[in-house]
């Protein structure tokens, strides 16, 4: 049993996911789709689905990315955990049929992130600060709520910044799972799409010696909440 990544880019590693998912008895099985590796090409012994961020945009002309999202598809049909973060946020939001595309704005740093009534008593979202510090770098954006999700958190640019659809299919447009080296590394590979949503890396810097702390803090515990709330139980352990 194992839960599969998508991992699309070097940068976007599972982060304090993995580590969280590894420390609670989960294997992780990566796939890097991006440099060629394969979707499964069945749902036999898989524990969960967990979509990582990267450059690449719904819609793009890799075409693994259908491919992914029709995965996603019917891991939800058949109701397994699925944890959808930044791209794999979309992806997620694509295979539940609904609109992605450009922002006007591109949104990125360390910005305050709302809980709706929904988010705040969602069991996945517990410990969870109803307004936070949460790491963005996104472009593109899920537009609106699918027609089967509910609706868990918003920024002021951004409406569909958490979602849940069914009891087991979560997606995340910000990037909890990043620790502070990860951070720092989309501010040195990532300048031009930090400049062209309005921040320099010197801001970003100041953004996380005020807020990384509460933001690292409540990542641990959302990352806890998934590896023990809605990621299946590793077989024989």
């Amino acid at each position: 049993m194992a839960i599969i990544v998508f991992q699309h880019s070097d940068i976007g590693r599972p982060g304090r996911l993995g580590l969280t998912l590894r420390d609670q008895a989960f294997r992780l099985d990566i796939r890097r789709l991006d440099k060629g590796d394969e979707i499964p090409v069945d749902f036999d012994d898989i524990d969960g689905v967990v979509s990582l961020g990267g450059p690449q945009n719904v819609g793009g002309p890799e075409p693994w990315l259908r491919r992914e999202i029709e995965f996603l598809k019917e891991a939800h049909a058949r109701a397994l955990p699925i944890v959808g973060i930044c791209l794999g946020h979309q992806l997620l939001g694509a295979a539940l049929g609904a609109e992605v595309g450009p922002m006007e704005v591109p949104e990125a740093g360390l910005l305050p992130l709302n809980s709706t009534p929904a988010g705040q008593t969602d069991s996945i979202l517990a410990g969870i600060a109803w307004r936070s510090p949460q790491f963005q770098i996104h472009s593109y954006e899920v537009k609106s709520v699918p027609a089967e999700a509910t609706l868990l958190a918003s920024t002021t640019k951004c409406k569909v910044q958490a979602m849940r659809a069914g009891l087991r299919s979560y997606g995340f447009q910000y990037h909890f799972e990043c620790d502070r080296s990860m951070i720092d590394a989309y501010a040195r590979e990532c300048r031009t799409e930090l400049h062209k949503a309005g921040l320099t890396t010197e801001e970003l810097a100041r953004q996380c010696e005020q807020s990384y702390e509460m933001f690292a803090r409540l990542g641990d515990r959302l990352c806890l909440n998934i590896a023990t709330c809605l990621m299946r139980r590793a077989v024989g352990v």
